[in-house]
């Protein structure tokens, strides 16, 4: 049997605190660009059946049990006893949060007190600069206090992130761009935006992808399947290659992150480029009885010392579980098919099962 005492989920979001019916819950199952088919529910997925399966269990029921009873006694033990099981089941031993996204989430303190596991932030870049520039009057001290926010939050922060794939798409130029064409682009995002307008403009982008390079911390692309309505075509990860090409030997580590349906590229990349990692976790949520298939698919082109798990979990603890459930027997199964076969020895299986599931996390990001 392949073990995976610890776990770092080294991408995830923290869980809701409110009380969810069915119509809710089901929104944050599967995210949707609205609600299921007349007369279908989201619960009838790959994620649903893997709710289904794995969480009951957690707080008292069987498993596979009716999604109302299921809801049913989530209520019953209210939202914070119910995420506290659901998290502590998982068997993850460290988060890292990125708590950049709307909503009445928990924090990484919160996580770490109801998962009783260790928990650091994940700062995420475009939140970041929409912060500043709700409290910054001209173009220069947007700019200055832009540089500024990213270098003070490097000291607390475990790693950046950004998803200027999803608000523009990964073909972005891959040069930094020069201070006229910043300024320039600040002025005329700053003129058109009220507070709390997002950030999609490709040169602000590509400034705050480089400032982040410059702070030596990782820095995670969101690239492949990700909010509802994206355009996937745009978030292949093999776009970001000149970016990547650019980007080596300054001691920053890029992470790929979820990259499902384009996982292979993803692992083609951290193949090829030494500072490139791959994310193994994100992809096998979506997937759920077909997540074997999928992390040997990671596995057939990615060093093993390049691949990191995270479960990608948001809004719900039920993710968190199914994330990490699905991760410990996809992986169970793959290598333990290949000792069986003789293909690996136990002993070399046992390492890099040990090597993705923590050991690569802990190096990467210095958790050490």
């Amino acid at each position: 049997m392949i073990e995976t005492p610890s776990l770092v989920d080294q991408y995830c979001h923290g869980v809701l605190r409110t009380e969810l019916g069915l119509g809710t819950f089901e929104a944050q199952l599967a995210r949707t660009e609205g609600p299921p088919a007349p007369g279908t529910t989201l619960f009838d997925t790959q994620t649903g059946f893997a709710v289904r399966r794995l969480c009951p269990p957690l707080l008292g029921l069987e498993p596979h049990c009716p999604p109302a009873r299921y809801l049913a006694r989530r209520r019953e033990l209210g939202v914070l006893e119910a995420a506290r099981r659901l998290l502590r089941g998982s068997g993850i031993t460290t988060y890292l949060v990125d708590t950049g996204l709307p909503g009445d989430l928990t924090g990484p303190g919160e996580m770490a007190t109801a998962s009783a596991a260790e928990a650091r932030e994940i700062v995420r870049l475009e939140l970041l600069a929409e912060q500043v520039a709700d409290t910054s009057g001209t173009v220069e001290s947007f700019l200055a206090n832009l540089a500024e926010s990213v270098h003070g939050a490097a000291v607390d922060a475990v790693a950046f992130t950004s998803v200027a794939g999803v608000r523009h798409g990964l073909a972005l130029a891959p040069e930094p761009p020069g201070p006229g064409e910043v300024r320039g682009a600040a002025g005329r995002w700053l003129a058109g935006r009220r507070v709390g307008g997002e950030l999609s403009d490709p040169v602000l982008l590509r400034h705050l992808l480089w400032i982040a390079v410059a702070s030596g911390l990782p820095l995670q692309l969101h690239a492949g399947l990700g909010e509802p309505g994206l355009r996937i075509d745009r978030t292949d990860p093999v776009l970001l290659t000149d970016f990547v090409r650019a980007t080596a030997g300054l001691g920053t580590d890029l992470i790929l992150l979820h990259g499902y349906p384009y996982h292979r590229h993803a692992a083609h990349l951290a193949g090829v480029f030494p500072h490139v990692y791959a994310d193994s976790g994100a992809a096998l949520v979506r997937t759920g009885a077909r997540a074997a298939t999928v992390l040997a698919e990671i596995l057939e082109l990615a060093p093993f010392g390049k691949i990191l798990f995270s479960s990608g979990a948001q809004g719900l603890p039920e993710l968190h579980v199914v994330g990490a459930r699905l991760f410990r027997e996809a992986l169970a199964r793959v290598l333990g098919n290949w000792v069986a076969e003789g293909a690996w020895s136990l002993a070399d299986a046992q390492r890099i099962a040990g090597l993705i599931a923590a050991g690569n996390a802990r190096r990467v990001y210095g958790l050490e």
